[in-house]
């Protein structure tokens, strides 16, 4: 009978779970979020976390380019690479995204607004554009979305948060090792 009852209990959650997503996909695939000053287009997508009824993924897509994933160790490797290209004003970058995290609140909607970011945010730090695959507007946008879906599906704790805190601090292959668990 017990059994039967968590067999119950389980699907009754699973349903309304369920219920609460398909609101929220509101019938639409995608959503572009940000479009970046070279047209690297940013999305997100309903999340598959049951538990987290606003989860969303975030994904990009440059102009001729097929939808990528932004994942922790892009951008970890990026920052490395501008580290080794102009190293004060990559701390400075790093701080910078640490504020970010400061600032961020989980979501109850769907799709996600950027909370912090702003344009002019960019400026400080337009050096870093000469080297690496991603462009400072990009590295803000996407991780600050990732930071707002981390702080809505784990509100106690953010692996990004922690990576760019270790960024510059812990040797870095220690930090690249890190980012590539998470993806």
């Amino acid at each position: 009978m017990r059994k039967l009852n968590n067999l119950f209990r389980a699907i009754y959650y699973y349903l309304k779970s369920s219920c609460k997503i398909w609101k929220i996909r509101r019938l639409q695939e995608d959503d572009v979020v940000y479009t970046t000053k070279e047209n690297v287009q940013i999305l997100v997508y309903p999340g598959t976390k049951t538990q987290s009824p606003y989860d969303f993924r975030v994904k990009f897509k440059k102009q001729e380019g097929r939808e990528r994933t932004p994942k922790h160790i892009h951008m970890i490797v990026e920052m490395y690479v501008e580290h080794a290209y102009n190293p004060v004003l990559t701390m400075k970058l790093r701080d910078h995204i640490l504020e970010i995290f400061e600032h961020i609140q989980p979501i109850d909607y769907f799709p996600p607004k950027l909370q912090f970011f702003k344009p002019e945010h960019i400026e400080p730090f337009k050096e870093l554009d000469k080297i690496g695959e991603f462009t400072v507007e990009f590295l803000l946008v996407t991780t600050e979305l990732i930071a707002i879906q981390e702080k809505t599906n784990y509100p106690k704790g953010s692996l990004t948060e922690s990576l760019y805190k270790d960024f510059g601090v812990k040797e870095r292959f220690q930090v690249i090792q890190k980012a590539s668990w998470r993806g």
